[in-house]
């Protein structure tokens, strides 16, 4: 690795401990190994089932946001997708959202920014939706104002859930905004007008080096908006905005039924369906923060966090966390690395985030 992603690595293992220390140092641990031995196993297999499901609607999703810039069999959708969330789950970074793109350019030819705009477009519905079922769950579930849980140098509370999902709607509205700029004729357009008349207005370099910057680094940035355009094509059909709407009410609703599953073969606790949702949109907040490949940590002290907010003792939250973690997280690593076997992907201990795909794959 090269030195960046050796301190980036190192500041989210950083972070990640001390989550995990912060969300079990009140759990002792031979508490935590009784509870996991107790976890009814039969329910674990349904659960993964629900996980593996929501995640080919995703790529059903992806590949009607896809078809605007190129046409895919649901296969040659999925294999990538997969490879990038295995990815996410083992390398730090995140650098699985770009080896989506990379992947998909290498064995479909789909140039590398309209389907790095692809996936951008995919998390929007997600943070939408995410915003969405956060503002349902306030509605019906109770959290009790008075509430307050140190974590680390802040205070958990109500009102803490409300700053972050404020501030995810923000985020969400600028990604919106992004896109319709882009998708939008008029707007791309005068962006690229903007573009092109820039080194005009650089009067104090000569005549040839604006002629560089307008051919060169201009050029590159109109090519890569009329990508991005491409990628974002499928927000101007009606239909298929509302079947990615759909598909994505459907994936996060499937999200919550697999915690719910799970919590039917965990004893110590009774949460309904609306308030494990909430656990997990509130989880979903957590590990938006840095932390090491597979939000280890970061995802546990969402979980006992949330759940404390249910009157849920931390001996059983955190035995409840930890493996539903696991439950979530192992078999998309699982279907990754069998995307990788299948498609050839090889992902190796490189610097920076070099991805190689064997020519010879079949």
């Amino acid at each position: 690795m090269n030195r960046k992603t050796t301190v980036s690595l190192l500041l989210s293992i950083l972070i990640s401990v001390l989550a995990l220390y912060l969300a079990f140092r009140n759990v002792p641990l031979k508490d935590l190994v009784a509870y996991l031995a107790a976890i009814n196993t039969l329910w674990i297999l349904p659960s993964v089932a629900v996980v593996l499901i929501s995640f080919a609607l995703r790529a059903l999703r992806w590949k009607i946001i896809l078809a605007s810039t190129k046409k895919l069999a649901f296969w040659p959708a999925y294999h990538p997708m997969m490879i990038g969330f295995m990815i996410n789950c083992i390398l730090p970074g995140r650098i699985g959202e770009v080896a989506r793109p990379a992947i998909l350019k290498k064995k479909e030819g789909v140039p590398f920014t309209a389907g790095l705009a692809t996936v951008a477009t995919e998390r929007v519905f997600d943070a939408g939706l995410l915003i969405v079922f956060f503002a349902v769950v306030l509605a019906f579930v109770d959290i009790d104002p008075q509430v307050s849980i140190p974590f680390g140098q802040y205070t958990l509370n109500r009102e803490t859930l409300m700053t972050i999902g404020t501030g995810m709607f923000r985020l969400c509205l600028v990604g919106i905004g992004g896109i319709l700029v882009i998708s939008i004729g008029t707007t791309r357009n005068l962006l690229i007008a903007l573009i092109e008349r820039l080194p005009g207005w650089l009067v104090f370099l000569k005549k040839h080096q604006r002629d560089w910057i307008k051919n060169k680094i201009g050029a590159l940035f109109i090519n890569i908006i009329h990508n991005f355009a491409d990628g974002f094509a499928m927000v101007k059909s009606p239909a298929k905005l509302a079947a990615c709407t759909g598909l994505s009410v459907v994936i996060w609703i499937l999200s919550a039924v697999s915690y719910y599953v799970m919590a039917l073969g965990c004893p110590g606790f009774d949460l309904s369906f609306i308030e494990l949702s909430a656990v997990m949109i509130i989880i979903c907040f957590f590990i938006a923060l840095p932390s090491v490949p597979g939000f280890w940590g970061i995802w546990e002290a969402g979980g006992v966090f949330a759940m404390a907010l249910f009157g849920v003792p931390a001996p059983e939250a955190a035995g409840f966390t930890l493996a539903n973690h696991a439950v979530q997280m192992f078999p998309i690593i699982i279907a990754g690395l069998y995307s990788a076997v299948l498609t050839g992907v090889k992902i190796r201990q490189f610097t920076g985030t070099r991805l190689e795909i064997s020519n010879d794959a079949t």
